[in-house]
Order: C-alpha cells, then sequence, then structure tokens
C-alpha cells in the first residue's frame, strides 16, 4: 500500500519538475509520470512524484480526513 498526500501545482519548472504546496509547504516533486499536468491542477504525490491528477474536491476529501485523524 503507498501513502499519497495531495498537492496543488504552483509552477510547472520544466518538462520534468513542478513546485507543488502540499498544506503550507512548497516543494520540487518529479512530473515524469504526468507530463500533461498544469499550473493549478491537483495531484497525488508519493515519494517526490506526481502519480495521478485528482479533482479540486477529491483533493478536498483527503485532506479533510487527514486532519480528522492528526493530533
Amino acid at each position: 500500500m503507498c501513502l499519497a498526500i495531495p498537492g496543488k501545482i504552483i509552477k510547472k519548472i520544466n518538462p520534468a519538475e513542478a513546485e507543488v504546496l502540499i498544506g503550507k509547504i512548497k516543494k520540487i516533486i518529479s512530473i515524469d509520470l504526468l507530463p500533461e499536468i498544469k499550473e493549478g491542477d491537483y495531484v497525488l504525490v508519493h515519494a517526490g512524484f506526481a502519480i495521478t491528477k485528482v479533482n479540486f474536491r477529491e483533493a478536498k476529501e483527503i485532506i479533510e480526513a487527514w486532519e480528522e485523524v492528526q493530533p
């Protein structure tokens, strides 16, 4: 089982990397698996890779679920 965290693409740096906002943290991730993504898209991030695109509603549901289980 893998654990993926939703994030919003802030800026596409080059065809292989993008800056993503996860909560209040900005990270550089690989977008090799999703070259079609663009700024404003939401993705699930696992081990530094965007692994799938999700819509805002799905991302929000995942974030809310995380908030329920965190102390």
